[in-house]
């Protein structure tokens, strides 16, 4: 297998849904990237910002969380973890919180609160999934 090219701009994810499948796969994408070497910055709104909770908004108590586990899949929790570890940039939109009335205390510890203006400027010219 030959060596991966890692672009030097970085990986920007928006998550704007606070469904399992959104917000496990929106870490997939974070921790897979950073991973790699490519600087990742996350950006929860709305509903995703239930992601960013230190509860983690009991996704990862889903039933769905404790079938991919269970078929040898990363957790949410897991994949949460490693993202932190590897340094990805986790960012909650203000106006998300006030939207799904989320007190900024809910959140994990080093969860930066801000918004898109900031989200964009992190990113500049890189890539943007959202999810």
């Amino acid at each position: 297998m030959g060596e991966i090219s890692v672009p030097a701009e970085p990986l920007g994810i928006l998550l704007v849904s606070g469904t399992h499948e959104r917000a496990h796969f929106a870490f997939v994408l974070a921790a897979g990237a950073a991973a790699i070497g490519r600087q990742v910055v996350l950006f929860a709104t709305n509903a995703g910002c239930q992601a960013l909770t230190a509860d983690g908004g009991g996704l990862a108590e889903t039933g769905r969380d404790e079938m991919i586990r269970a078929r040898g899949v990363a957790g949410f929790a897991e994949l949460r973890a490693a993202a932190s570890e590897l340094g990805v940039r986790l960012i909650a939109c203000e106006a998300g919180l006030h939207a799904e009335a989320l007190a900024p205390e809910r959140l994990l510890a080093g969860v930066e609160i801000a918004g898109v203006v900031t989200f964009l400027e992190a990113i500049g010219a890189g890539q943007i999934v959202t999810l």
